[in-house]
Order: C-alpha cells, then structure tokens, then sequence
C-alpha cells in the first residue's frame, strides 16, 4: 500500500479486514515494526476517535505520532497552483509538504469540506496536495469526500458481529441533524460496501438528497425508509446535506429519526452510526441505550483499522 485515500488504495479488502482483526486479538504483535519510524499527523479541522485511535494504533506499532493542528497552531496554508499570496495564507503546501515529508515517514492528513464549491471540494484539492508534493506516504484522517479509516472499521464491525452463513442486509439510512453536513462518511461507507460485495446493500434517504452515483453505484436506493428497513442485520444511521443541491440542506422530517419501534421490522438489526451523535435527533436513546447499539464497538475498531492500514504502508516501505 502506497497511501490510503480511498479503497481503491487497498489490494485485497478481505486480507486488510483479517489482519485488523488479527491486531485486535494480538494489539502488540508488531510492536517492533515501526521502531525508529514516525508518523505525522495534520489536523486542518477537529478530531476526537480519528486522532487518538491513530495514535494508539501508532504506538502499538511503535511508530512515534506527533500532532499538529494547522489552523491553530501553524500558518494558514494556501493549496492552488499559481496564486499570488497577497491574502490571508501565509505558506504554500509546496513549502510546506516536502519539509514535513523529510521530518515524517507516514504524514495523516485531516481536511473538511467548505460545502459551498463543490468541484472544489470533489477534487479533493487539499489532500491530493499534500499525496503531490510531500514524497512520503499519505493516509486520509478524513478529506473532503471520504472517511476510508471509518469505513474500514465500519466492516470490520460487520465482520465480527455477523456469524450466519448468508449475505448480511446492510442499510444506510439518512437521519434529521440541526446543520450542513458533508457526504464523506456515506460516500465513504458506499463505496467500501460496494467494493466488499458480500452484503445486500440498501440506501434510504428523502428524495433530493440522492448522493454521487460514483459512490452508490450497486446499492438499492429507496425513499421510503420503513421498506428499506425490512429484514435489515445492520442499520448504519447518517446525516448528510444535498449533493445535487449542493451542502444545502431542505428536509428537517424527524420522522427520519430512528427509533426503537422501527427496528421491530428489521431481524433484530444492529443500529450504527460513526458518532459524535445527535441523540433523539438522529438515533433516540431508545436505539443507542439497547443491545441493537453497536457504536463503541465500531469506534472501538478505528485503532485496529488504522493499525492494519500503518502496518501495509510500513511493510511495504
């Protein structure tokens, strides 16, 4: 593995699964690995789970993290090609990024989108920079469009929790949120779903908030969030804002919220969700206070994806 952007960075998902696994049953087995190595990690917005679960899989690895939040603690850093820096930025990342790919061997990047532009936003600009002109491997903390660490915890969860020998029924389903929030972490959860293949796959959400087919391509997509619930394993609970319209946001239905009465349809589904969460907005206490909540389980496992995702970057350089 070269970076981690997206899954289309990973060579075999099922072997990156196990070897997550293997590190959660084993967290030390590896400890040597990263011996002498050091990873940085740049937060350009904030970050709880991502930043301290790539921290600890860090040390389990031995790999030395430091962090550093750039809008609090660096220079505003300018990202386009050809600019005059007659503004607010004070460095550009071609500075910045080779100086940092020779303090570094592995530099993990954290980027939000603006949801105002968004080409801007899809072309994934400020990450892509960084993968340009660093020279050292690259792994997305989040970026613009994706959340590739969740969504490999997110099947890892899956994995482990699902013991029948069938296709599991896997629902993304949007939920009521009081702001603008991007697509990453459904975009993300889509596209790794698809690319896994081994589960039937189901996403409901209010007509007009249809996201990028270059994502959802392979999922059933409904409107009706009761019928996509029917028979579902795994109910994974997510906000986002409008894609075609874009980062607005014009459905506030709480009827969206899940509650503990619309998993009666489901086989005693699983309810998911890639937190911090709006309780009783997006998932009643009902749901997350049940046996059906599975999110400390999901966030739990960040360390052991970003684990198994260090481990492929250090072993293959």
């Amino acid at each position: 593995m070269k970076k981690f952007l997206s899954v289309h960075d990973v060579i075999n998902l099922d072997a990156l699964i196990q070897k997550a696994l293997y590190y959660k049953a084993n967290p030390l087995a590896d400890r040597s690995l990263g011996h002498g190595k050091r990873i940085g990690l740049l937060f350009l917005n904030p970050s709880m789970r991502t930043r301290i679960s790539t921290q600890v899989a860090a040390q389990n690895l031995g790999i030395e993290a430091m962090v550093f939040n750039v809008g609090q603690e660096g220079w505003a850093l300018e990202f386009g090609e050809g600019v005059v820096m007659n503004g607010t930025t004070v460095e550009h990342v071609k500075d910045a990024a080779p100086v940092l790919g020779s303090y570094f061997d592995v530099l993990g990047i954290r980027t939000f989108p603006s949801l105002k532009d968004r080409e801007e936003d899809y072309s994934e600009l400020y990450i892509n920079q960084f993968v340009k002109y660093a020279g050292i491997p690259v792994v997305s903390l989040e970026s613009a469009t994706l959340h590739p660490l969740q969504s490999l915890a997110d099947l890892i969860t899956i994995t482990e929790t699902f013991q029948e020998q069938r296709k599991p029924k896997v629902v993304l389903t949007w939920a009521p949120h009081v702001k603008a929030l991007p697509q990453c972490v459904a975009n993300s959860f889509a596209q790794w779903v698809n690319a896994w293949g081994k589960a039937d796959f189901v996403i409901s959400h209010p007509q007009g908030y249809e996201l990028d087919t270059a994502f959802t391509a392979g999922a059933s997509i409904t409107h009706h969030q009761q019928e996509a619930l029917i028979d579902a394993d795994f109910v994974y609970v997510k906000n986002w804002s409008q894609y075609a319209d874009y980062g607005q946001v014009t459905c506030h239905d709480p009827e969206w919220m899940l509650t503990r009465q619309k998993l009666s349809v489901t086989r005693t589904a699983r309810a998911m969700h890639c937190l911090p969460v709006r309780r009783n907005v997006e998932l009643s206490d009902s749901v997350l206070d049940s046996d059906h909540s599975i999110v400390t389980q999901q966030a739990a496992n960040r360390v052991w994806a970003a684990q198994a995702v260090l481990s492929e970057i250090l072993s293959n350089h």
